[in-house]
């Protein structure tokens, strides 16, 4: 039965591959509403919805992306609403509100807050600067909308300026209808794409000009598609499309019972300028279609997933990462089962031998120095390993919660609520551990200790944002966060995270102090010349080349969701990768450490924190290159905005990744000299 299935599942998917490329063959695009391109996109994303650790099962894209949720079912004639979202460029990470721009107000509606409790603002939609408001385009579901002039709009010159530049920088207006973004796309030239652009420039030679010209998309055609429910007592929204148009307004436009809309003509263009000492007269129109589509409800979705790279990209990033940990886990076996079994078996012998001439060498040598705490700030370490104890735990929950589906990352708002609520009540973690390291390094500071713990990281944090937000309020920015927002921010720091900082700090000390295998020595044993590849910093650069490597391919999708708007969703891949690098961290760890103990180096304390932290200098390298490579960023606060961001995130994945290595490297000198007898 099994192989019956399995060549009945092989004889379908290459009948799929034969029309797919007789499709592609017949010029069939990809992005209309026609079964054949449907079907186009279906085979694209096949890989996509077969869900399913052992057993592949197919599911639709809606069921991937949005699981347990239903469609809405919109009655005839019922009023509806669109909803603004930010108007925002890849060449500018500085995004706008839509109502910003000049354009008409928002429609009152004196029930709309009630109609939409449910999709208020939550902590995360205003960090991200995103607000419900209702678009000023009133629609009723399944009539048409001719041409309609929405108001007139007079631009002074510096608002002008200001729209020039958002065309030159090539801003998108984003809107959505039923939760889907809209979409430009074309049949013709095969492409879609999220948004519309607020105008376009045209160079010289198109407009006879002696200079660039800028023209302004004040006409919108909506084109919303829908399919009938079973029942007919309403209809599904399956999709979403505009057409921009730039229309020099007059009497003639958009006249009653117009059947055919205005169009893009050279004649009738917008020049978005300002004459000396007048404001521009801006009329803004649209006009609404709606068109029966045979695509089901479960798949509208496919078209904004279409350009996005494969699973089996990310498989392939995780192979990656595997073979990295396999080949450091052959030499921690190694370690492990040979050398160390051999060094610990001689030792013990001629600890045995009570006649015997005692010769140490190698790593039993610096027994009685191993674990003298160490000399520089150890209340610096205790605090540094905390903290990334809190980041990873608040990292791995949020992961699990995305993998279990009890959040979607797709709701980047609700993702990033969950981010920061686990970071903060993974506090009393980060107190507990570093309760532990800094009482085992007989430090009496304790108070002084757990309030770092508390404040320093997050401080930081907080002390760079509050800047960067001082400068994107200067600029306007819809990612400016309010002072409220703010004050919530503080008041989960100081009134949730500090008390359970404070909680776990209490409990960590007192825990017992850790117990060790060998008595410390009075006096420091000395330390031989280590080669200069064997000290810091290039050491410590050395280490962080493999943690970096093992996360770096899933990387670039990562950011490519962060900085250029793609939608990422796999969370079963981060979760993974997320292993992997703890994985590594700590074999890159204990490698390192056992080499530097076999040179007679009992200073590994911070060495094993810096050898892994240094993953965090390869990751603020690869964001230039990032930088400079794939994003265009036009101006200095952009370019402020992303260095500013990643270097923050940089200096969590170091924090994190010293953790790992410092606990694993204790974990494993005590496992080590545990099995001597001293």
């Amino acid at each position: 039965a099994g192989q019956s299935h399995a060549s009945l599942r092989k004889e379908r998917d290459q009948a799929e591959a034969r029309a797919y490329h007789e499709l592609r063959k017949n010029g069939q695009d990809e992005v209309g509403h026609t079964p054949e391109a449907a079907a186009l996109r279906h085979y694209n994303l096949r890989k996509k919805k077969r869900k399913g650790l052992l057993i592949k099962r197919e599911k639709s894209l809606a069921e991937v992306l949005f699981p347990g949720v239903t469609p809405e079912l919109y009655k005839t004639n019922e009023e509806v609403f669109m909803m603004t979202d930010l108007v925002q460029s890849k060449k500018t990470h500085v995004p706008f509100e839509y109502y910003d721009l000049p354009v008409c107000d928002a429609p009152a509606l004196a029930d709309f807050r009630r109609r939409h409790r449910t999709q208020r603002k939550n902590l995360g939609a205003r960090l991200q600067g995103v607000e419900l408001k209702p678009a000023p385009f009133v629609l009723q579901v399944k009539k048409n909308q001719s041409c309609k002039k929405l108001c007139t709009v007079e631009i002074g010159p510096r608002k002008t300026r200001w729209m020039r530049k958002l065309v030159e920088r090539q801003y998108r207006v984003h809107v959505t209808f039923d939760s889907l973004p809209v979409l430009m796309r074309s049949s013709q030239l095969n492409y879609a794409v999220r948004g519309y652009p607020v105008g376009f420039k045209a160079p010289p030679s198109y407009t006879g000009l002696d200079h660039d010209e800028f023209f302004l998309y004040n006409h919108l055609k909506f084109t919303i598609n829908y399919q009938e429910d079973a029942s007919g007592e309403g209809i599904y929204i399956t999709g979403f499309d505009v057409h921009p148009v730039t229309l020099k307004h007059d009497d003639s436009t958009c006249p009653v019972g117009m059947t055919e809309g205005p169009k893009n003509s050279p004649k009738t263009y917008l020049p978005l300028r300002a004459s000396k000492g007048q404001d521009l007269k801006v009329t803004f129109s649209y006009e609404v279609e709606w068109v029966e589509s045979s695509l089901p409800w479960s798949d509208r979705w496919d078209v904004y997933l279409k350009d996005t790279p494969d699973d089996d990209i990310h498989f392939f990033a995780i192979v990656n990462s595997l073979m990295i940990v396999l080949f450091l886990t052959g030499a921690i076996a190694t370690i492990m089962i040979r050398t160390l079994r051999k060094d610990i078996s001689m030792y013990n012998e001629m600890a045995m031998m009570e006649d015997a001439v005692h010769d140490e060498t190698g790593w039993k040598l610096v027994h009685g120095d191993v674990f003298r705490p160490p000399s520089f700030s150890p209340m610096a370490l205790s605090v540094l390993v905390g903290n990334g104890a809190q980041i990873g735990v608040a990292f791995f929950i949020s992961m699990l919660a995305a993998v279990l589906r009890l959040l979607n990352p797709i709701k980047k708002g609700h993702t990033l609520t969950a981010l920061v609520v686990l970071y903060v009540l993974s506090g009393c973690v980060a107190g507990y551990v570093s309760a532990r390291v800094y009482k085992f390094c007989d430090a009496k500071n304790w108070r002084l200790n757990t309030i770092m713990t508390a404040m320093a990281l997050p401080g930081v944090l907080v002390g760079i944002f509050t800047i960067l937000n001082i400068f994107l309020s200067f600029a306007g920015a819809a990612t400016a966060v309010g002072f409220f927002t703010l004050v919530a921010l503080f008041g989960l720091w100081v009134c949730v995270s500090a008390p359970l900082v404070f909680a776990g700090a209490f409990l960590g000390l007192k825990a017992p102090k850790i117990e060790i295998p060998t008595k410390i020595n009075q006096v420091s044993r000395y330390i031989p010349e280590m080669p200069w590849y064997a000290t810091p910093p290039v050491s410590c650069l050395l280490g962080g080349i493999l943690p970096f490597g093992s996360v770096c391919i899933e990387l670039f999708f990562i950011m490519s969701a962060l900085w250029l708007h793609q939608i990422y969703y796999v969370m079963g891949f981060l979760l993974a990768v997320l292993l992997i690098l703890a994985a590594t961290c700590a074999q890159v760890s204990i490698v390192m450490t056992y080499l530097q103990l076999c040179s007679e180096d009992h200073r590994w304390w911070w060495k094993s924190f810096f050898n892994c932290a240094s993953a965090g200098v390869y990751l603020i390298l690869y964001s230039l290159w990032f930088l400079a490579s794939r994003l265009e960023l036009v101006g200095v606060l952009p370019v402020v905005v992303y260095l500013t961001y990643m270097s923050m995130i940089s200096l969590l994945f170091s924090i994190f990744c010293g953790s790992v290595g410092f606990l694993c490297a204790f974990a494993f000198n005590k496992t080590i000299y545990g099995a001597l007898k001293v």
